[in-house]
């Protein structure tokens, strides 16, 4: 619901009511995760998408009935349904989708104000009712106290691993039993990607970095270099020496670090402190000789071979890039392999399902 939490803020100032459509669970090559979201309000707008668009307009109106009815819905969608022609995935996959009306949404908008804020909450959700989970607060409640208590328990649990999914309890949050299926949706502050270098190529990576949903610093110790108007993506521009930058922020196993800056005053005091920490990807611009010799620095400064097998060198993959623009996607693109397994190759000729796990 983070893509459209604003849009849903806004129906609500308006008076708007709506209807959300929730991915809760997958099955084969389904074309959207647990978690996407596609909201309609009352007077036929839509926001957001369940699906490759092979089955919004069965949810359309699944959503339009539940803002008439006031009740939470839950369907499932796949080509193995009865109306796999009318409304079935084409892609092979199934969906189970829940559609809840804004009116059974408990503390929406404080909800909507967290995640907009991007402080941490979860939603857990089973029939009508919802439990929502801040890290020092829980509010509503699915009907029976030790159930209240087990899915917060578990949701409290989830919203820190940053996971969404669903879970099963007993009607009386027994474990191991499965009388409640629980949906848990985990909202927690995007994640982080940090450019070094102010330089035309640290623009374009900005700027795909924003479109993919991080939050985006740029750092560079030249303030002549690190401007808004140079970097009107970045959430947030930082003039100093990158390495002592890095030591002073926080990162962790969600953050990327993109090093621009090629130059070994800046490049090699910035990897040894990189290399030290938990972040997902660490990517550094160069060419191979530039690569070789960074790597001997590295060596000569006490960097072991495990710490300098962490780093993508020369950044991105080999797409061909020549403008800062294409070597943005490059980059880009080898963050996404990394973060979902993907090859790099092409899918044509490729026997693997498109969609992993």
């Amino acid at each position: 619901m983070r893509d459209i939490a604003d849009g849903l803020a806004a129906w609500r100032v308006a008076g708007v009511a709506f209807a959300v459509a929730t991915v809760v669970r997958t099955w084969r090559s389904a074309p959207r995760q647990p978690g996407a979201t596609m909201a309609v309000s009352a007077d036929g707008e839509v926001l957001g998408s369940v699906s490759g668009g092979c089955v919004e307009g069965a949810v359309y109106e699944l959503c339009l009935e539940s803002i008439e009815t006031g009740k939470a819905r839950t369907e499932i969608y796949g080509v193995s349904d009865d109306d796999a022609l009318g409304v079935g995935l084409t892609c092979g996959g199934t969906i189970e989708v829940r559609v809840q009306p804004d009116v059974a949404m408990t503390e929406l908008d404080e909800v909507l104000a967290a995640i907009s804020g991007g402080r941490p909450v979860a939603t857990a959700s089973a029939g009508d009712a919802q439990l929502v989970i801040w890290p020092d607060r829980v509010a509503g409640s699915l009907g029976d106290p030790d159930l209240d208590r087990a899915a917060a328990r578990q949701a409290a649990g989830m919203l820190a691993l940053g996971t969404t999914g669903t879970v099963h309890l007993g009607a009386h949050g027994e474990q191991r039993r499965d009388e409640v299926s629980l949906f848990v949706q985990s909202y927690v502050p995007p994640p982080r990607m940090i450019v070094f270098g102010a330089i035309d190529y640290a623009a374009a990576v900005a700027r795909i970095g924003r479109f993919l949903g991080y939050h985006v610093t740029v750092c560079d110790a030249r303030p002549v270099f690190a401007t808004r108007k140079r970097f009107p993506d970045a959430d947030d521009l930082v003039v100093q020496w990158p390495h002592r930058y890095l030591e002073s922020t926080a990162v962790d196993e969600r953050t990327v670090l993109c090093v621009l800056t090629h130059d070994p005053k800046f490049d090699v005091p910035l990897l040894e402190v990189a290399l030290r920490t938990p972040a997902c990807y660490i990517g550094a611009m160069g060419s191979r000789r530039t690569h070789s010799d960074r790597l001997r620095r590295l060596r000569e400064a006490g960097v072991d071979e495990a710490a300098l097998a962490r780093l993508s060198s020369p950044i991105g993959l080999d797409l061909g890039a020549r403008t800062p623009e294409e070597t943005a996607v490059a980059i880009a693109a080898e963050i996404i392999s990394r973060s979902w397994g993907g090859t790099g190759r092409p899918l044509t000729g490729l026997k693997s399902p498109i969609h992993r796990g």
